[in-house]
């Protein structure tokens, strides 16, 4: 594709990506998924990422209307929310560690537990089958019980009716009737991917396809075959010795790719940010999520926000909540803020934003 350069590319991304705010289906249709993180700094990573593309979001929106949208909670390439359309491509999913026939037998009568009950809250079943503690993945102790109905809802006996408090509370997913083609699944979610992350380096994109084994393991065998489809269907251009990748019938270079003069403040994983190589070619820097970071060696602070105007992103937040109050703190690549009433009047917008969706 002639005249194509990396500002054309990052043009493109940003507007397709923070397309005009719209209702929340159709902003979980059009994203395709939407990453979800527990930690709230100030909101989980699924409202600040919603918060962008929806009119009007508030923080908590998403997990408040749950239980009335066509979406499901579930893993993909991450954890996340999906629509349902795009979730039952991925079921009935098989896992990659195997149950004991003793486990089957607790996991068969906690369903029925459940379709008796039709909605339980995790202690119900705690308190029911007394399963005990088990060691969790980071080497501490969890109900057993909890990581049964973990298990259960990943091979798809259960989902997700809604949270209560931010715990899952769960009901008896009905299984489908016929099974998904394997081939014609795996190149719907591997389009979802695309949709959702591109344009990308080939590189990144082959990375995130591989990350479709825990979304259907059951396939797990097909990710090479399904990549290599999709790059033989996608629009495809070398730029600065890197071959891109974006979804079929876009145009990186149309003239309706245009940057706003809006400051956003965005998530760690919103899907501008989300492939770090793909951030670091854009904006010449690299960005680390450090919440897991010990605290001394942080370099940006515990929970970042890149900030991004005027197509690039030039700096970070840390947003807090104290007293009711919000507070801020910022640093800069350059090491100091633009200059100028332009960015000031825009950074208090975008901060005001921040405070009516958080509702203070």
């Amino acid at each position: 594709m002639p005249n194509l350069t990396l500002d054309t590319l990052r043009r493109h991304a940003l507007a397709r990506s923070l397309f005009r705010p719209t209702t929340l289906p159709r902003a979980l249709q059009r994203l395709g998924f939407v990453q979800a993180d527990p930690i709230r700094a100030p909101a989980r990573a699924q409202d600040l990422t919603l918060r962008h593309r929806v009119s009007g979001y508030r923080a908590g929106e998403l997990e408040r209307r749950y239980p009335r949208l066509a979406v499901e909670e579930d893993f993909f390439v991450n954890y996340g929310f999906l629509p349902r359309d795009i979730h039952a491509l991925m079921h009935p999913r098989s896992a990659t560690r195997p149950w004991t026939p003793a486990r089957w037998a607790q996991a068969h009568e906690v369903l029925a537990f459940v379709r008796e009950r039709g909605v339980v809250h995790p202690r119900e079943v705690d308190a029911a089958f007394a399963h005990g503690k088990t060691v969790n993945w980071f080497g501490g102790a969890s109900n057993a019980s909890t990581e049964l109905l973990d298990g259960m809802h990943y091979r798809g006996l259960l989902r997700v009716a809604r949270r209560d408090g931010g715990t899952r509370v769960y009901a008896v997913r009905e299984a489908a009737v016929t099974e998904a083609d394997a081939t014609q699944a795996m190149d719907r979610l591997a389009d979802v991917v695309l949709n959702k992350y591109g344009p990308l380096p080939a590189r990144s994109l082959t990375a995130l396809i591989s990350h479709l084994r825990g979304a259907a393991p059951q396939w797990a065998g097909e990710r090479r075959a399904t990549g290599q489809r999709l790059l033989a269907r996608s629009p495809q251009a070398v730029v600065d010795g890197i071959n891109w990748v974006w979804p079929a019938g876009e145009n990186p270079a149309s003239r309706h790719h245009q940057i706003d003069d809006e400051l956003r403040l965005l998530a760690p994983f919103d899907p501008v940010v989300w492939d770090r190589t793909r951030f670091e070619l854009f904006w010449g820097w690299a960005y680390r999520f450090e919440a897991y970071t010990p605290a001394p060696k942080r370099v940006r602070g515990y929970y970042a926000l890149p900030l991004l105007w005027q197509g690039q992103v030039i700096g970070w937040g840390n947003l807090a909540v104290r007293e009711g109050r919000l507070q801020a703190d910022f640093g800069y690549v350059s090491g100091k803020p633009p200059r100028g009433p332009a960015y000031r009047a825009a950074l208090a917008d975008e901060l005001g934003r921040v405070e009516a969706f958080l509702g203070l």
